[in-house]
């Protein structure tokens, strides 16, 4: 099962290394923010990665093209023409492809654009800068037992994103998606989806903020199921909250990373 991973934002609000690479790129500890969510899925057994790149996608392409070598033991034998000799490979199992997605396309023209490389089947969508300790298989089963378009992780936190409004405590299905949360309680929209080909529809083209129109479509429609989870979530969105999360790490408190464990 594929995971698409969004990957090409400006990340303003973390300008001072954004303007360098591209947000997902910006390391908590001493790994870029992408590696850590592809290691998520990973430890969960999915491994082939779609990455929408856009703002400099290039820094993306040659981290992955350089990944191999970056993470094995390697001599460089320059008295014997230049002879690569490698040692031993830890490198993980992933199969990646990055699409170049455009350079100020919006979340859902980027995953408009992606359409043919994932093709008739469901897949896991998330946002390349937030971490989290949920278990993927459990997300992935419950959104094939309530038979919907999509599904979104939903979690509990007062920040700035969308607000889901549902009937009742005992229903996934989301009755309302409003804009930007007042520290209410409600549930925030907390990426880790997962998606129909069906929801492919819904998105006009590069302008579409998939957070706007087509959630809100998805929504009348009845197609919208929201995963209540209250672990481990946080995005990373100020150069406050990536020294938080490589605190986390440096302390080996970092809930997500189930595979150190």
């Amino acid at each position: 099962m594929k995971v698409v991973i969004l990957a090409g934002g400006f990340g303003t609000r973390i300008s001072e290394e954004s303007h360098l690479v591209p947000k997902p790129m910006i390391e908590i500890g001493d790994k870029p923010i992408l590696w850590h969510i592809m290691k998520e899925y990973s430890y969960c057994g999915f491994n082939d990665f779609i990455i929408c790149a856009g703002y400099k996608q290039d820094v993306i392409k040659d981290y992955f093209a350089n990944y191999y070598l970056r993470n094995s033991d390697v001599t460089f034998d320059f008295s014997n023409g230049g002879k690569v000799e490698i040692h031993s490979n830890v490198a993980d199992p992933w199969r990646v492809t990055v699409v170049d997605t455009g350079y100020a396309t919006m979340t859902g023209g980027r995953i408009r654009r992606i359409r043919n490389f994932v093709g008739d089947e469901p897949f896991f969508m998330t946002y390349g800068d937030g971490v989290c300790d949920l278990d993927l298989r459990e997300l992935l089963a419950f959104h094939k037992e309530n038979k919907r378009l999509a599904t979104v992780t939903a979690i509990l936190a007062g920040q700035r994103f969308g607000v889901f409004e549902m009937d009742d405590s005992n229903s996934p299905i989301v009755r309302e998606f409003r804009e930007k949360a007042d520290e209410d309680g409600a549930r925030i929209n907390g990426g880790y989806m997962v998606l129909e080909p069906g929801v492919f529809d819904y998105i006009e083209g590069d302008g579409t903020f998939f957070e706007k129109e087509p959630m809100h479509s998805l929504t009348r429609d009845g197609e919208l199921c929201a995963y209540k989870y209250d672990g481990f979530w946080k995005c990373m969105d100020t150069a406050r909250e990536r020294d938080e999360l490589t605190e986390l790490i440096k302390s080996g408190r970092a809930p997500w990373m189930k595979w150190e464990k």
